[in-house]
């Protein structure tokens, strides 16, 4: 399984023409709080039932808080046959430590 990190993401996210999808697996009371510019919020406990929406052929980046759900669903998705999945090691506390000091931690 791939994994990514948030350096390498930021990285990613200056040089990628079209930049990966990023996909928020927290609640919407976490993203509330925080989240990277652009990220698409889907609740882990929602991601069956909306499997349709994600593209397999997309390169995308799965995130969570600290990168214990994010891991979970890339595992999941790389399953399902998503062959261009990348976990965010270490979640949004790992981003706001080492890319963005500004962004509010929980």
């Amino acid at each position: 399984m791939r994994q990514w990190t948030p350096v390498e993401l930021e990285a990613r996210l200056r040089a990628a023409e079209p930049p990966p999808l990023l996909l928020d697996v927290r609640e919407p009371w976490e993203y509330a709080i925080c989240h990277i510019d652009g990220a698409v919020l889907l609740p882990m406990h929602r991601l069956t039932e909306r499997l349709d929406a994600l593209d397999p052929e997309r390169e995308t980046v799965v995130i969570c808080h600290h990168g214990i759900r994010s891991y979970q669903v890339t595992h999941y998705l790389t399953q399902l046959g998503f062959r261009r999945v990348i976990n965010l090691q270490g979640g949004l506390a790992a981003w706001a430590r080492d890319v963005d000091a500004t962004m509010p931690t929980y």
